[in-house]
This record gives C-alpha cells, structure tokens and sequence, in this order.
C-alpha cells in the first residue's frame, strides 16, 4: 500500500488544527482505516520485549491484514479490550530508586500507535517551542543546545531544576480526560484513552489497577505526558508567568524533565514559591531535593580573590553544566556527562560482559562496538570529550575483567589486551555537539 493517502490525511488533521487552535475536533476515527493501521504497525518497535500475550513480530505478522482488519473493526466498534501491560523495574538515578517501565502486547501497542498518529497531528500544532521530548524533529540534543545558548547568551543568571516525583505514577486521570476533551472530542479515541487509561497492570502474576496515573513504557504515554505538561507548566509560565517578570527567562523541558532559566534572582524566587502549588493543582509533587534553585552566574573574568562566590552547576538528560575557561580563555558553559549517569552506563557494560562472558571475542566486540557509538551518539557533545575517552578505557578495563574470567587460566595481561585492542579495536571518541 502506498503512503500517500495517510500523509494526507495527517496534512489536512495539522492544517485544520493549525487555523483552528480552538476548535474541537469531534470526528477524527473516520481516518484511521487498513492503510492507517498498516503505517502503524509499520512505525511500531518489533524488537522490543513481549507483553502478557507473549507474541512477537513473527508470531504477529502470520496473517497480518487480517490481524489489522480484526483489530480495526474492534477499536471502532468498541470491542477492544486493553490489555493489562507487564511491568518491569529498572535502575534510575543512583541506583536506590527504581522506573516502573510498564510494557504493553505488540498488538496493543499498534493500536496506540494508531491514535497516537491522529492526536499527534492535531497538538504539534498546539504545543510550544519550549517542549522537545518524544515530538517529531526534536530531542535531547536540541534541547541541551537550547540551554546552553540561553545560558550563554545571558551570561548565565538562576536555573531552577524541576523533577516531578513519580509523574508518571500520579498523573491524574480525571484532569488528562478534561484537558483532551478541549481539543479532541471524537467517541473512538476518547473511549480507547480510557480503556488504555484503565489498563491493569501485571507484576509477579498478579493485575493491579491503580487510581492515577499511566504506563511508562506505553506508545500513547508520552503523547499524554505532553499534553498533561503542555498545559499544567508550558502556557502556563509562557502565558501567566512570564509577562509578569522583570527580566528575561526561558523554559526548556523534555518530557517530565525540565529547567527554568531566570536573569534575575527575584524572578527565580518568586516563580520557585509558586510553582509547587500550581503543580499541586493538578496532582502533581516536585522532588523536594531534586527541585533546587541554582545560582549559575557567568564568573568574573579576573581572579575571584574576594569576588563573588563560584557559580553552581546543574544536571539535565544526564548532562552536568558548569561554567569553565574555554581554549581562547573566555567563560563558556560546558555540558559534561553527569557522574551518575558515567556510572550507570559502565555498570551496564560490566554487567553485560558478565552474562555473556562465553561468548566469542568477535561476539563480544560487535556489541561493545555499538554500546560505544551509541553512547558517543547521545553524550558526544562538545567539550565532553575527556569524560568519553574515560568511559572507553573503563570498558577496555571492564572487558579484560571479564575476559580473565572466562576460565580458571584466562587471566589476560595488559600485553594480551593490546593485542587483542589491535585485532578488535573499539570506536574512537566521537563528538557530535554543534556549538562552536
């Protein structure tokens, strides 16, 4: 089937939307037909892990239209019923907490993807420039160089770091339902949100269903965390906040994770007294240590000998930014990779080669090979680079831990490593920042 017609149709869904920022749409189903659900199924993950059913991508596509033209029929008609979604724990931050990653049915998750597509259609068009999580054309990347040209171009000020506790586990159902319900009012998606919405969830065999809040994990999820966010903090400090302050300040988030950036103390102060009530409002707690207010002033350009104290520094998508000398001797803000973050991606490594310590060197090379790119990929930003070749030769360091177990005489020597480097070399640091 070709493409053509599902891209119209989204073309004809944004434009509508975009000349329209008020209506609501109270018929949008009527799009969603075989050719929709084949692009669905076709953006939709094969490879991840299975949910309660225990099918997989093979096991799906035998049969697949008629699958699709089932699945169609029952979603429009009513008949579906969502599946609860298996849950599973993984390490955050520290390591003493945990994220709940909630994993729903490969059919589930076409579904999703479906609805996904109609809503993303309708709020891209509504959602504002401060917001870069899980949207088209946007991500981590551009979100961290959206920080650092603030931060530059106001010669640092106050951030103020937001970390909504448990978002996903709190959001309040009652309040997601209003707030699509100003925008979308079509029967067949707002019954599917609900049933999603109401989903249980399997842990240890046993199918809970909790009060508030959805599955991390799911395809829809953070479509709804966005429109959740986009209207509990985005217009809200755009629209509300802003035009009230004295001086300059700018939003950037991504997904639940997100920084205030303030010129003036006063403003930083006034907006951080504020903000816990209006996230309260709509069921939402901050973090009371990870929510902190940061005086990140760009240093003075002579010694501080009796000067202002040293600015702080802040983390955001795994980054930590501080003010340092740049190679001309000016005061730059540099993105290095958090110490927690450093330390769980070895930890994973480690743990890796542990489980697949009997596998074959070239086995194993092809793996770390593209835990390395990928890892340059995300924190190859620039100025970075010191803190990526320590991670390299941690995993060389990992790697030869392992090796030297894999039998009672296996220890290998650092001779023996650099022999082996030379026959299955590692990626080299790559950067892939886009300040100068």
């Amino acid at each position: 089937m070709s493409p053509t017609n599902v891209n119209t149709k989204l073309q004809r869904i944004a434009e509508l939307a975009k000349k329209a920022p008020t209506m609501s749409f109270t018929t949008l189903a009527h799009h969603i037909d075989l050719e929709w659900m084949q692009r669905a199924y076709g953006l939709t993950r094969k490879n991840g892990a299975v949910g309660v059913d225990g099918v997989t991508a093979e096991m799906y596509e035998k049969g697949l239209r008629e699958k699709l033209e089932d699945l169609l029929g029952r979603m429009k008609s009513g008949r579906y019923r969502a599946p609860p979604v298996r849950r599973v724990h993984i390490p955050k931050g520290d390591g003493k907490e945990t994220r709940p990653i909630g994993i729903p049915t490969l059919e589930d998750k076409v579904a999703q993807r479906a609805i996904a597509m109609l809503l993303e259609a309708v709020y891209e068009q509504d959602f504002l420039d401060c917001s870069f999580g899980f949207r088209p054309r946007r991500g981590a990347q551009q979100a961290l160089q959206r920080v650092r040209d603030v931060l530059m171009e106001m010669h640092g000020g106050w951030v103020l770091e937001i970390d909504i506790r448990k978002f996903f586990d709190t959001l309040v159902k009652k309040a997601l339902m209003e707030l699509v319900r100003q925008r979308v009012r079509d029967g067949v998606v707002l019954r599917m949100l609900g049933k999603w919405l109401r989903a249980g969830v399997m842990e240890d065999g046993e199918v809970t269903y909790a009060e508030a809040g959805t599955p991390q994990g799911g395809v829809i999820s953070p479509l709804l965390a966005n429109i959740y966010l986009h209207e509990v903090l985005d217009v809200w400090f755009e629209k509300e906040v802003r035009p009230r302050l004295s001086g300059r300040a700018t939003l950037v988030r991504y997904a639940d994770d997100a920084v205030l950036m303030f010129e003036n103390e006063a403003d930083a102060r006034r907006v951080a007294a504020v903000l816990p009530k209006r996230f309260e409002k709509y069921g939402l707690t901050l973090h009371p240590e990870k929510t902190r207010l940061v005086q990140f002033q760009r240093p003075p350009y002579q010694d501080r000998k009796g000067g202002p104290p040293a600015p702080g520094t802040f983390d955001l998508l795994g980054f930590t930014h501080y003010w340092a000398r740049s190679r001309k001797n000016n005061w730059v803000v540099l993105q290095n990779t958090a110490k927690d973050r450093f330390r769980r991606a070895l930890k994973g490594v480690s743990l890796w080669l542990r489980d697949h310590r009997h596998w074959t060197m070239e086995s194993q090379w092809k793996v770390l090979t593209d835990k390395l790119r990928g890892h340059f990929g995300y924190f190859g930003r620039k100025g970075n680079s010191r803190a990526l070749a320590r991670f390299r030769s941690q995993v060389i360091t990992v790697w030869r831990k392992w090796l030297s177990r894999r039998s009672q005489k296996g220890d290998v020597s650092w001779a023996k490593m650099k022999k082996i480097l030379k026959e299955f070399p590692l990626p080299q640091v790559r950067l892939i920042g886009a300040f100068a």
